[in-house]
């Protein structure tokens, strides 16, 4: 099965190289990365729009996916992703500020504003939560009620700021260029080592503090640095790509589908699930509509939403 998830993935960056607006053949995709050509313009669309986009869908689904699958499993909540507990709304409003007030207007620019942003938000909302589901997801719905009014008033008065940021906003891979993945990639190292080195713990986190602790576990270190992982992860994901809807939330139940319920292998299929989702949702949005695209965070929208709807009629959600 992780084989065909693998195999899906390398469907799926093929797909993000091969079509869009402009068609490039496939003869044209293997040159541009073989031996390119900065005369043809169709390999400069390859390896000026495609590969950056591509390379930067890869990341930031992984990273999204994995962030889904730290949060739920630290949580212990299966509505729990980076949107839903507040990461989106401190990251959105971190943006807001460095266009309107630093009259930033680049991705490269307020990339660390975005970082910021998620940082201050996940670390109110695990303080607040102190470890407890429902405390954790009211904690994050009330920083998000919080921080969506101030961003509205932010925007209303200031049109320049609004239109800058509404792009942002929707989720999306375009306009971005490799810059950005320079500038952030050591901090996704480091969050992706330090979520795969805690998967193993979530294990017994399932059981609950008290038994975690009974078998050994440090639960306080745990959280902690399940903490920090997702800082770095989100923060890094939202600063590339804006605040893209429910891929945190919608893989890892894909993945408990495909592996059960042991998070040694949830965690890391959830990076290849992550990839293959946003790939697969900023493809549709090129092709969707003619001479135009839809940004893939609308993408993942539409395809999330009836999952999610799904997830919050289930008996478990309604005990929580």
């Amino acid at each position: 099965m992780c084989a065909v998830c693998v195999l899906a993935l390398g469907a799926a960056i093929t797909a993000s190289l091969l079509f869009g607006t402009r068609a490039v053949s496939a003869v044209t995709v293997w040159q541009a990365l073989t031996h390119p050509d900065a005369a043809d313009p169709g390999q400069q669309v390859v390896t000026g729009l495609r590969v950056p986009r591509t390379i930067i869908g890869i990341i930031a689904g992984a990273i999204l996916g994995l962030a889904g699958t730290l949060s739920q499993g630290v949580s212990r909540n299966p509505l729990a992703d980076p949107g839903l507990l507040g990461m989106s709304a401190g990251a959105s409003l971190a943006v807001v500020v460095a266009i309107a007030f630093c009259g930033i207007t680049s991705p490269a620019g307020y990339i660390w504003f975005a970082f910021v942003g998620t940082a201050v938000a996940a670390s109110l909302v695990f303080s607040i939560g102190r470890g407890q589901p429902a405390r954790v997801a009211l904690a994050g719905a009330a920083l998000t009620a919080l921080f969506t009014p101030l961003i509205g008033l932010i925007l209303l008065r200031n049109t320049d700021a609004f239109n800058q940021y509404r792009f942002w906003a929707m989720g999306s891979l375009t306009g971005r260029d490799l810059s950005a993945v320079s500038a952030v990639w050591p901090f996704a190292v480091l969050g992706v080592l330090l979520a795969l080195g805690m998967v193993n713990r979530l294990n017994l986190l399932a059981l609950g503090d008290d038994v975690a602790r009974s078998l050994g576990q440090r639960v306080g270190f745990t959280h902690a640095v399940s903490g920090i992982s997702l800082i770095l992860l989100c923060g890094v994901a939202t600063a590339l790509a804006g605040p893209l809807a429910l891929i945190g939330l919608v893989v890892p139940h894909a993945a408990r589908r495909l592996v059960g319920h042991d998070y040694r292998w949830i965690g890391p299929l959830s990076l290849v699930l992550g990839s293959t989702l946003l790939l697969g949702a900023d493809t549709i949005g090129r092709l969707v509509v003619p001479n135009t695209e839809l940004e893939a965070g609308v993408v993942t929208a539409f395809l999330g939403a009836p999952i999610l709807i799904a997830i919050a009629r289930s008996r478990r959600v309604a005990g929580l």
